[in-house]
């Protein structure tokens, strides 16, 4: 059966969508630590990160690294925390999230309410500035 990203990669699921490439997707969390966290995830369904090729792994840390900068440029923090955590859907993924403070990558604490039309505004500034 296919994972949740493969089906949102798919199309079968809505997202809200930044960036595509050949190899890799990525979209807003709908359930973000901030606003303008982006999930990075490779089309290929592989459950676990560092079990994916070399290649592959350097090539989608190159398209993090672009979809971070265009985050960077709309949504205003000090940085683009970088999280593998890898538990809670078997496909490999980086989560991608604009921080001020070490406290603002924290996966426990409460998440922010944000509509859909802000959902839709974000990934729409985001995905303008992502330079592939």
């Amino acid at each position: 059966m296919a994972t949740i990203f493969t089906r949102i990669i798919n199309g079968d699921i809505p997202s809200y969508k930044i960036a595509e490439d050949d190899q890799f997707f990525a979209f807003l969390d709908i359930n973000p630590l901030v606003e303008g966290h982006t999930l990075v995830v490779p089309k290929k369904e592989v459950d676990y990160i560092f079990d994916l090729d070399e290649a592959m792994l350097g090539e989608m840390m190159v398209f993090a690294q672009k979809v971070a900068k265009a985050i960077k440029e709309v949504i205003p923090c000090n940085r683009i925390g970088v999280s593998v955590i890898g538990l809670e859907v078997p496909h490999a993924h980086i989560h991608l999230v604009p921080i001020n403070t070490l406290g603002d990558i924290n996966f426990s604490k409460s998440r922010p309410q944000i509509s859909k039309d802000v959902f839709e505004d974000l990934s729409k500034k985001i995905s303008q500035k992502v330079n592939l």
